[in-house]
Formats: C-alpha cells, sequence, structure tokens
C-alpha cells in the first residue's frame, strides 16, 4: 500500500493539532513542526497504528526547518508515496494595539512565522518533490483577516494577505510544471482557538473591534478546532482542489 505523506506546521494545538490527530490513520506519514511536541498526538498515533514524525522548531527562523524537509524528503522512497502534503498552518499575532505603538520585535516574529516561514518552507518542499510522480497539494490557512483591514491588526492582516497573493504567484508557477502542486490559501471561518480568547482580552480602547468577538463567542458563532480541522480536510481532498488557489472553507 502507498503512503500519504502529510507536513503540518502549528501541529501541536489548535486546529493545526486537530489536523494531525484526524490524519492520524494507517498508511499516513506525518511529519509535524511545531514549538512543543504534543504526547497526546504521539500516543494516539501509536493507538491507530500511524506513522508521526514531530519536530520542536521556532518557525520565526524557518530556514533550520526548511533544511531539514529537505534532507527528511531526500531519503524517502517517491514509489512507495502516493500524496504528498504540506499544510502550512503556524501563526502568530502580536500584541493588539495600533502600529504607531508595537515592538519591532513583536512584528517581525510575526511576519516571520506567518509569512516568511510558508514562503520558506514551501520552496523546500516544492524543491525536493519535484520529481516525484505522486501528487503534490500545499495548503495555506489563511484568514478572512487577510482580505479585509482591522485595526491593530497591521502584522496578521499582512502576513495572510501576503500567503493569499504568494499563493496565487505560486499556483502560475506550477501551473506551467509537469506534474505541478496543487495549490490553496483557504481561509477557515473564525474557529474557537486560543487567538479568539487573545482578542476577546484585549484592551477595547486598543482594539475597536474588541466587542465583535465578545458577541462571536456569546452567540455560539464560533466553529470548534476539531470541526474546522475536518472542513479544511475535507477541502483538501476535494476533486477541485487548487482551482481557485485563494478560497474559504464556507464557500
Amino acid at each position: 500500500m502507498k503512503i500519504k505523506l502529510f507536513i503540518i506546521t502549528g501541529a501541536s494545538r489548535g486546529m493545526g493539532f486537530c489536523l494531525a490527530k484526524q490524519l492520524l490513520a494507517p498508511g499516513h506519514s506525518l511529519l509535524c513542526i511545531s514549538r512543543t511536541s504534543s504526547i497526546e498526538l504521539a500516543n494516539e498515533a501509536h493507538r491507530r497504528g500511524a506513522q508521526v514524525l514531530q519536530w520542536t522548531s521556532d518557525l520565526s527562523d524557518p530556514q533550520p526547518a526548511a533544511a531539514q524537509i529537505c534532507q527528511w524528503l531526500q531519503v524517502q522512497d517517491p514509489s512507495l508515496i502516493d500524496s504528498a502534503s504540506l499544510i502550512n498552518n503556524a501563526g502568530v499575532i502580536a500584541p493588539l494595539v495600533p502600529l504607531c505603538a508595537s515592538d519591532p520585535a513583536t512584528l517581525a516574529q510575526a511576519l516571520r512565522v506567518g509569512l516568511e516561514a510558508p514562503l520558506v518552507l514551501t520552496a523546500a518542499f516544492l524543491a525536493s518533490t519535484r520529481q516525484w510522480s505522486a501528487s503534490r497539494k500545499v495548503l495555506n490557512i489563511s484568514s478572512g483577516l487577510g482580505r479585509r483591514p482591522m485595526a491593530s491588526q497591521s502584522a496578521y492582516c499582512a502576513a495572510k494577505a501576503g500567503m493569499d497573493h504568494f499563493t496565487r504567484c505560486l499556483a502560475l508557477d506550477e501551473a506551467s510544471e509537469p506534474n505541478g502542486a496543487k495549490v490553496c490559501s483557504l481561509a477557515p471561518g473564525v474557529i474557537d482557538t486560543d487567538m479568539q480568547s487573545q482578542l476577546r482580552s484585549a484592551n477595547p480602547t486598543d482594539f475597536p473591534d474588541q466587542d465583535s468577538f465578545m458577541r462571536l463567542k456569546a452567540s455560539d458563532q464560533l466553529t470548534s478546532a476539531h470541526d474546522a480541522a475536518a472542513r479544511v480536510l475535507a477541502f483538501l481532498q476535494r476533486d477541485d482542489f487548487g482551482s481557485e488557489p485563494v478560497a474559504d472553507v464556507r464557500c
């Protein structure tokens, strides 16, 4: 039986953890890259008979992880791979204050994790699998905030907007390749994660939209991380995945 290979960033918590957990199955091989490893994920993989490898890496400096990915992919046997997918899920938000009050170091970290890392890791993944006959996919987890502005969210909005646009460019690159990868930057909807807690607990003076996020929680309009992950994975398996380089899971 051929293997379905998945590389997931930010897999130790939130939706990334749920993505990894739902992909644990015989015939699946997972490489999870996060700041911390998950004992629960390792135990669940053992119980289900799935292969999972967890690397701890700070993606604010993505080059070491990219080099590791290249080395790891080079020792895989392409004849045993049915498909290979990279899911760029990791992201951080800088403190919720106007740009003029932001710390340059935290802004730089948010952009490196949210935009530089997906670019660098995608380049490594595609270069290392260029000669493979297996189907290849790149799924970038974007956000509605990459498509509409929000006060005190400059770094996060810029990172997601950049992710959307680099995916559009990447789709053009891959369309000219004999076995080009299918790529999509996907907004997963509004999810009940730690990020939402940060948004709700922000100072409304600095973050004018704080009340709207409070109302989303109060009116039960947030999708659970489990359900969001299931929708994202269903989208990844669609026959028309990649037909639109920028999409929303709700469409």
